[in-house]
């Protein structure tokens, strides 16, 4: 699962939020196959999706995209 930032910051700061609150997943550079405003984006197993959408709202943080992308 991949979550697109509008910005740099949005990326920086979910990042921080996510580790503070252990959550699995890391910092990538954006997948050609999505377009965002930012270079990064956050990858997490597709299973967490649920948990992931809970960390953005907890985090007051607006994706510009959240995507699954097959491999």
């Amino acid at each position: 699962m991949i979550v697109a930032f509008s910005s740099t910051h949005d990326a920086m700061a979910f990042e921080d939020y996510c580790m503070r609150q252990g959550a699995e997943g890391r910092l990538i550079p954006l997948p050609k196959e999505i377009s965002a405003g930012c270079g990064l984006a956050w990858s997490a197993p597709p299973a967490d999706r649920v948990h992931v959408e809970e960390l953005l709202r907890a985090a007051g943080i607006t994706p510009q995209h959240l995507r699954e992308l097959e491999v």
